[in-house]
């Protein structure tokens, strides 16, 4: 192949691989429970949570492979028809990737291999079209179309295979409870605001897994009192001091049962006392700044773990937010106990 086609060749192909190569990776991560490549709590985790994270049920990066493999064909095949095609479909990727860098920059989050991808697909539209008004078409032979068949595989085949080796994106926060749990046991950390309703939806669908799996699982609260419920710090208060005092988890049971217009200081108490905690140590442990220091950590982590809302669970190395219902946590913690 002459130097002049080499470099129309790569024009084309180049932009195509990478496009592929980001577009497979992001299907690999949609497909999974818990992501390979993006962090979770980032970009990607923000886009794969919008409306235009699946056409009719369908991963859209599925639709991005199959797209990104149809021009890389084309690349090695020749014929006005050929050019033709890609040119037109290289407008429609380039048009549908403009859209979507549109979508991420008025969620202020970027995808990163998002962004790869649509970057890829306006420069493959611009090759294409150069490629149709000049005429150009590889040289005859099997040449071309052979190289073009090799790289657009090894482009899929290497994503797909590093993500069977690399391990899953957890915050620091996260691993550091992973580190905590014994051997055999799987890791629940709960990022609650007691007055939140969907957290205390979400509290009883896991509530009766927790127990069905109780000599399995470690749970870990996180406090995160959001400003808007009143009474959210003084429940997180109790959690706190009830969880240093061993009857983290009836506290917690018992405040989520509890109508959050009573969760002032005396209803918690009240909870504490119901709950067997001893409330001389209680009463001093509420006053502690410690408690707060403690809250006030938990809420950091929650930020820098990624958390968009409440409820978040990490059900071992696996992040769910939002109200779920007991078939999602039940697989999760499933997954979690796997050996």
């Amino acid at each position: 192949m002459r130097a002049n086609d080499a470099a129309r060749w790569a024009s084309l192909l180049v932009p195509a691989l990478f496009a592929l190569a980001a577009s497979t990776v992001l299907l690999v991560d949609y497909t999974r429970p818990v992501p390979i490549f993006c962090a979770q709590g980032g970009g990607c985790d923000a886009v794969k949570r919008t409306v235009f994270a699946h056409v009719l049920g369908v991963p859209t990066p599925a639709f991005g492979v199959a797209a990104f493999v149809m021009l890389g064909v084309l690349t090695g095949l020749r014929g006005a028809q050929v050019r033709f095609a890609q040119a037109c479909m290289a407008t429609f990727a380039a048009v549908v990737s403009v859209a979507l860098l549109g979508v991420q920059f008025r969620m202020r989050q970027l995808c990163p291999y998002c962004v790869v991808s649509d970057v890829a697909a306006v420069l493959l539209l611009g090759a294409a079209v150069v490629r149709y008004r000049t005429a150009w078409d590889p040289p005859p032979g099997r040449g071309a179309s052979m190289a073009t068949a090799g790289l657009l595989t090894a482009s899929m085949v290497v994503p797909a295979a590093l993500s069977l080796v690399v391990k899953p994106s957890v915050p620091p926060a996260i691993r550091a409870e992973l580190a905590k749990t014994p051997p055999g046991k799987a890791t629940v950390v709960d990022f609650v605001d007691f007055e939140c309703p969907w957290c205390r939806r979400n509290h009883k669908e896991l509530a009766p897994l927790l127990k069905r799996h109780a000599d399995r699982v470690r749970v870990a609260r996180k406090q995160v009192p959001l400003p808007m419920h009143l009474n959210a710090i003084n429940a997180a208060r109790a959690s706190v001091c009830a969880d240093k005092l061993g009857k983290g988890d009836a506290v917690a049971d018992a405040l989520f049962a509890t109508p959050p217009s009573d969760l002032d200081p005396r209803g918690c108490e009240d909870v504490a006392k119901a709950s067997g905690v001893d409330l001389e140590a209680y009463r001093a442990c509420v006053k502690d700044p410690s408690t707060d220091a403690r809250i006030l950590a938990d809420s950091e982590e929650f930020k820098v773990a990624g958390g968009h809302g409440l409820p978040t669970l990490w059900i071992g190395q696996e992040r769910i937010e939002g109200a779920s219902d007991a078939p999602v946590l039940s697989g999760a913690l499933d997954r979690a106990l796997a050996p």
